[in-house]
């Protein structure tokens, strides 16, 4: 199994994760997980990453329609276990989902702050 050195050899990267998430979130960063936290950010961040898990954590983060099993077998062909390739291709999902989470999140309480009575189907 491949540790912090396969994002070579940088500094834990400083996840951009809202402390607004809290608990949920430290959640996918610490635990018994195989993937290191060094790890887990990069995909999360989808930084400082380098091949073979590049190509398929970018994939993941930018078009996830276009992995391809292939992608998934280079990784693990290269020491990266199946449960280290799941957690890090979750962590990069996870990544690209939670500032729009956020984002939304944020929008609906700038519109319920501005409107006590807003309309329930708006339809």
């Amino acid at each position: 199994m491949r540790d912090a050195t396969s994002f070579g050899g940088a500094e834990a990267p400083a996840c951009r994760i809202s402390p607004r998430r809290g608990e949920r979130s430290s959640r996918i960063f610490e635990g018994d997980e195989t993937a290191s936290h060094v790890q887990r950010c990069a995909a999360f961040d989808n930084a400082a990453l380098v091949e073979p898990l590049r190509t398929p954590i970018d994939k993941v983060a930018k078009y996830a329609s276009t992995i391809t099993d292939d992608d998934i077998a280079v990784a693990s062909a290269s020491d990266f276990s199946e449960d280290q390739i799941f957690e890090l291709v979750v962590c990069a999902a996870i990544g690209q989902a939670a500032p729009k989470y956020e984002t939304a999140l944020a929008a609906l309480e700038a519109a319920t702050e501005t409107n006590e009575h807003a309309p329930l189907n708006p339809r």
